[in-house]
């Protein structure tokens, strides 16, 4: 549904809004005594659409440079744009996966001078995105701000040859426009992110978000997804917003660490020694592990943005977004909560999440295993290829096993991967490896022969030489073969050394 009624720009005082703190902990700085880092975070994902943005152009990786073009990416003359109804819904879906106010929109043109924009333009949103204010909670349960999450196109792609492959000393240069015009989400943070691994855990709960929508592959190799940082410093306790740099395109999450970790502390050295950074932007050397000058940053004045003349207001009905929204899946914040809510600690539910285990964990939990030795099998046992396709029932046959005493935790481990291949009941596996739980009283006599064979070691252990309790938990695992509880070996060494 589209309109052409005056439009109402977001006042200053909306702006100003946006860039106040939210309420929330932080996690330690990496920086001096004193100092605290100050993050915002432009991320770019490329939509799964089969055409571009404004054009009936291929939009596909990989293709043969310039061969995936038309007319419109082209900005050949008397061409006229027209929106990709595809583009807008994905946007639509992933603007209600991050809980922003989907409303009324308008394209515009941002103007700049770039070789890979034959348009020397690029269509964009600027005061009237689509998608305004939400948030995104990563696995630790902090909040990050969003402020917007506009549609656009894609640029194209420069390749400049020489040494460095920068610009300033290429040789040549050469473009391919097979990019330009792909469509593009801009998801646009609030400055709440303090660090690097929030920065990091922020960019990965996207992309899984991303994915699981199936709004955009997700795949940093490909261009897919690309990061720009704004990165700042300022004392610590203070809430003001200093001169930020914005580091262009990071394609990895160890980059972004990185180099967000180099940049903030490369403002405080020049702080602590009585000059300061300038705005621009700067470009991550992987090799190098440094930021280097990019461009002086230009101000939004400086694009000299306005509404495009050739495209209309898009306005989507609340029926229409209701339709969307009913399309969403379950999100990984949603399956995080259902583990937790069944005991799985926050931590442990966010991995299971993170290797698609959550629905194996869940299964078996809701079987009746128990929540934590679950999750404890879930993050050191199951990190393994076929993990997901375990049979949730005999996951908790094989987890109430072992929490009723029928298997020693090592028991457990050994018959779990094997599980994994065969497909077998933990009951069968153990049956096949004559697996039984030791007799208390035939534990009790075998630690009583280790204690007539170290007399002195046991009489200091008994007077608080704790450490010797690995030494007699060993013995018994030598002689069971690794088949004796360790809990109850733990258990039975307290019980004779209080005695």
């Amino acid at each position: 549904m589209t309109t052409t009624e005056p439009l109402s720009p977001i006042s200053s005082t909306m702006l100003d809004a946006w860039v106040t703190e939210s309420d929330v902990e932080r996690e330690p700085s990496n920086l001096p005594d004193g100092w605290e880092m100050v993050i915002g975070l432009e991320v770019h994902a490329e939509l799964a659409t089969e055409t571009k943005m404004f054009s009936p152009a291929r939009n596909h990786f990989g293709g043969e440079p310039n061969t995936n073009v038309h007319p419109v990416c082209l900005g050949l003359p008397g061409t006229l744009p027209v929106v990709n109804a595809k583009a807008v819904e994905l946007s639509i879906k992933l603007g209600l996966a991050l809980n922003c106010t989907v409303q009324r929109c308008v394209f515009a043109r941002k103007n700049y001078f770039y070789p890979d924009m034959p348009k020397d333009y690029q269509i964009s949103q600027y005061d009237l995105p689509l998608n305004a204010e939400g948030w995104i909670e990563v696995p630790s349960g902090h909040r990050v701000r969003v402020e917007r999450a506009h549609m656009e196109e894609d640029t194209g792609k420069s390749t400049h040859v020489g040494e460095s492959g920068r610009i300033h000393d290429a040789g040549y240069s050469l473009v391919d426009y097979n990019r330009a015009g792909v469509p593009l989400l801009e998801i646009v943070s609030h400055p709440d992110i303090r660090g690097p691994e929030e920065a990091r855990a922020y960019v990965a709960e996207l992309q899984a978000i991303l994915i699981a929508t199936e709004v955009s592959d997700g795949k940093f190799e490909e261009g897919s997804l690309r990061v720009d940082a704004n990165v700042s410093v300022r004392k610590a306790g203070t809430d003001e917003l200093r001169t930020r740099c914005e580091i262009k395109n990071v394609n990895s999450l160890r980059s972004l660490g990185r180099a967000i970790q180099y940049e903030a502390q490369r403002h405080v050295d020049l702080y602590e020694a009585g000059d300061k950074p300038v705005q621009e932007t700067r470009h991550w050397d992987e090799e190098g592990g440094r930021t280097r000058p990019g461009r002086s940053k230009e101000q939004a004045e400086d694009y000299r943005y306005f509404a495009d003349p050739d495209l209309v207001p898009v306005d989507p009905s609340p029926e229409w977004i209701e339709e969307i929204r009913a399309t969403l899946p379950v999100l990984p914040r949603e399956r995080r909560i259902a583990l937790r809510d069944l005991g799985a600690e926050p931590d442990a539910a966010g991995i299971a999440v993170e290797r698609g285990l959550d629905e194996l964990a869940l299964g078996a939990m809701q079987a009746g295993a128990d929540p934590a030795r679950t999750m404890t099998h879930v993050v050191n046992n199951l990190a393994v290829d076929g993990a997901a396709d375990l049979d949730a029932a005999k996951f908790a046959e094989l987890v109430s096993m072992e929490t009723g005493g029928d298997l020693t935790a090592t028991q457990a481990k050994q018959i779990l991967g094997e599980m994994v291949v065969s497909g077998k009941s933990a009951s069968d596996l153990a049956a096949e490896h004559g697996f039984e739980a030791m007799d208390s009283s035939e534990l009790e006599t075998m630690l009583d022969a280790i204690i007539a064979d170290h007399p002195d070691e046991w009489a200091r252990f008994c007077d608080g030489e704790k450490k010797l309790q690995g030494m007699f938990t060993g013995q018994i695992m030598k002689a069971t073969k690794g088949q004796a509880d360790g809990k109850a070996i733990a258990q039975l060494l307290a019980k004779k050394s209080s005695s």
